[in-house]
């Protein structure tokens, strides 16, 4: 299947359009820029039901990616329906919630998620370069109760340092990359004088939105933490562009393991033909599928959610279309724990 190519506007200059600051200041953030800046008219519903949701739903995106929804056939795009809001939002389901995996009961100090003994989650980051529609954590993003300071970023180094049992900590958020070069290189610097840390892992989806992120001085400082690891966040093969190839290839290039996790998303990618193709397009760019997730039960997203038997039969139909370097786990994620599944 053919994709549309990424877009630059002819107004914009190459050094602006690959600018990943340039790229954060100009995100879209209203109907109007929407509008203004995809071409696309908007039917009337879908103006009347924006305000509503964004009240709720914060809306925001690159330019990057907005370029590569396909506006002929907009409102099944799969990057439009990702990025894009939508009335279903705002529907609410009875096993929906605002914290469906109980973090905050594994809060121990602001900006640590300590779920596992060995492993914590540090959410040093509550911003995003696009808030996507599905996220986990779309009831957190961008609010200020969730947002660090310089004082609440040393006390989670501290309560890192006090605790030997953590062998990991994954930086992830929000989106942690959208953070400056100096502020990373600090506390990966902090985090790597803690001798019972072995691994570094990073959770980001800059190479999908916002793939003039990964730059040759922001790998410099990622070399020097190694071993790190990488997840990335490719939900379909539309979204893996040449320049989503090259920031990839700069990361592989630089050592560094890359790892993919895939949410399944109701009439985005929920087929097995969809799944195959990008995790072909994944293991050819150097980055290991490793979770097809099931959609959590977030408040906002049940729209996006698929019956269980579905990730299980796609994860099954793939062991016989692809190679086994492109089968993810099929994970379901609960407050206990992850239920695993790879056949």
């Amino acid at each position: 299947m053919m994709y549309n190519l990424t877009m630059k506007p002819r107004n914009i200059k190459v050094s602006e359009w690959k600018d990943w600051n340039w790229q954060l200041n100009n995100s879209i953030r209203t109907l109007e820029q929407f509008e203004k800046f995809t071409g696309i008219g908007l039917n009337k519903q879908e103006k009347q039901n924006f305000p509503k949701v964004v009240k709720s739903y914060p809306f925001c995106v690159t330019p990057y990616y907005l370029s590569l929804i396909n506006k002929q056939e907009y409102s099944a795009d799969p990057v439009f329906r990702q990025c894009f809001p939508d009335i279903a939002e705002l529907k609410k389901h009875r096993t929906d919630g605002p914290d469906p995996l109980a973090e905050l009961d594994y809060v121990p100090v602001k900006g640590i998620i300590h779920r596992y003994p060995d492993r914590v989650l540090f959410y040093f980051s509550n911003l995003c370069p696009a808030n996507c529609r599905h996220c986990s954590r779309k009831n957190k993003i961008g609010k200020k109760e969730f947002t660090l300071n310089a004082g609440d970023i040393q006390k989670a180094v501290q309560y890192i340092a006090g605790n030997k049992t953590i062998r990991e900590v994954i930086f992830s958020g929000g989106e942690p990359l959208v953070q400056g070069d100096d502020l990373l290189n600090n506390i990966f610097a902090n985090i790597r004088k803690i001798a019972h840390v072995e691994i570094i892992r990073i959770g980001s989806r800059m190479p999908v939105v916002l793939p003039f992120r990964i730059t040759d001085k922001l790998l410099k400082i990622l070399k020097k933490y190694k071993p790190l690891w990488f997840n990335t966040h490719f939900n379909h093969p539309q979204e893996l562009t040449e320049n989503a190839a090259n920031a990839l290839a700069m990361l592989a290039d630089a050592g560094i393991p890359l790892g993919n996790q895939t949410v399944l998303l109701k009439g985005i990618n929920d087929d097995s033909r969809t799944i195959s193709e990008l995790n072909r397009k994944l293991i050819k760019n150097r980055v290991r599928p490793y979770y097809l997730y099931q959609c959590d039960m977030t408040s906002g997203t049940n729209h996006f959610r698929t019956p269980l038997k579905t990730g299980r039969q796609i994860v099954r139909q793939l062991a016989v279309e692809v190679s086994g370097l492109a089968i993810p786990d099929f994970v379901i994620d609960t407050k206990e724990g992850k239920i695993r599944y790879n056949n």
